[in-house]
């Protein structure tokens, strides 16, 4: 490998090699640059949000009602499965929402006591211009893999997650649902 085709944390292994050459420092060739590629998505993500004025959970609600499809309308407790917050953050996100004009409540027609939250045409608008702002970014960090390569990353992601996404195994702690992170 040349020393232009080194990063940051092939820099770091060697340091470590030299530091404590016992251990076995080999998870940080993928986890390390994982966690470094991670930051910079958060970074591109928070750009492509600010750009369309929408905080990070914002957009998080508002693409659960997009992706509901038509008429884009969910109740507060399917966005709360979506989103994976508490009831009174979903209370409070929502009435944020409806105050800058971008979802609205109406009462449940099959449930007297219920209310399903929907998208207006100003939330609609400015999630779908983010969402597209959004993917434009995020093949930016992309465009030094081909197609090929992408699907091949892809694929090799999706097996290590796997086991973290699947459903709770109560003889087996600290695995199971966390899709707090890159869900959209």
């Amino acid at each position: 490998m040349t020393e232009d085709a080194r990063d940051e944390v092939d820099r770091l292994v060697a340091a470590w090699r030299a530091e404590r050459p016992d251990l076995d420092v080999e998870p940080l060739q993928v986890l390390s640059r994982v966690s470094r590629l991670a930051r910079h998505l958060d970074r591109a993500r928070r750009a492509a949000f600010a750009e369309h004025d929408l905080e990070p959970w914002e957009f998080d609600v508002l693409t659960a009602l997009r992706r509901a499809g038509k008429p884009y309308e969910l109740s507060p407790g399917a966005l709360l499965r979506a989103t994976l917050v508490t009831s009174g953050t979903m209370t409070n996100r929502i009435d944020r929402l409806a105050a800058a004009g971008l979802v609205r409540r109406r009462p449940d027609p099959e449930d007297r006591r219920g209310v399903l939250v929907s998208l207006t045409d100003t939330g609609l608008g400015r999630v779908d211009a983010a969402f597209a702002d959004l993917l434009r970014r995020e093949r930016e960090l992309l465009s030094g893999l081909g197609e090929e390569d992408q699907r091949t990353l892809a694929s090799l992601l999706r097996t290590l997650l796997t086991p973290f996404d699947a459903p709770p195994d109560p003889h087996r702690p600290g695995r199971g649902h966390d899709h707090s992170d890159g869900v959209r």
